[in-house]
């Protein structure tokens, strides 16, 4: 017998039948988050208010419900990888379709949990078509900053773009790069 807090299961049941009772009930807690979310998108459409019945039917916050809307919406139901968790598509959700789920098949294939799927994303390991970006930081003084954006207004540039193409110019230069 099962209720909201508590499961009851009957003694001397297998270890096969444990076993799966333990898989569908990882099932359901997953599929979830999913069914939650394609609700919400549904309810947009149809019925105004959505969020306010969503809160009270479901006891969930504003902010728990508009993310599993939100993962939801940027899966099609055919970019969702049934074996990797809700969790998993929300670490990836916010990149390019094409990143996304090359980073899901990656998470799949290594049998990732959502931690170290999290971990890959923010090391930034190298993906095919990816460059990694690397913080920089300089403090000019104002001099320079002034003499440096008017080179850059005389080159029809931004600043950040003249200090990339001058230091690009530069790299090329550099007498360990010349053949």
């Amino acid at each position: 017998m099962r209720r909201r807090t508590a499961l009851r299961i009957p003694s001397g049941i297998s270890l096969d039948a444990w076993q799966h009772l333990g898989r569908q009930i990882q099932e359901l807690s997953n599929s979830s988050a999913w069914w939650l979310g394609d609700w919400l998108i549904y309810g947009q459409s149809e019925f105004p208010n959505r969020y306010k019945h969503a809160i009270a039917q479901t006891s969930l916050d504003y902010q728990t419900l508009r993310n599993y809307a939100w993962v939801a919406r940027r899966f099609d139901v055919g970019q969702r990888h049934a074996g990797l968790s809700f969790q998993h598509h929300a670490e990836v959700a916010g990149l390019p379709v094409d990143e996304r789920d090359r980073w899901l098949l990656r998470a799949a294939e290594n049998r990732w949990s959502r931690n170290e799927l999290r971990r890959q994303v923010r090391a930034g390991r190298e993906l095919p078509g990816r460059t990694r970006a690397v913080p920089l930081e300089m403090t000019p003084d104002e001099v320079q900053r002034e003499r440096w954006q008017e080179a850059a207004r005389y080159t029809g540039s931004d600043l950040q773009t003249w200090i990339t193409a001058v230091l690009d110019d530069a790299a090329k230069s550099a007498p360990a790069l010349q053949s």
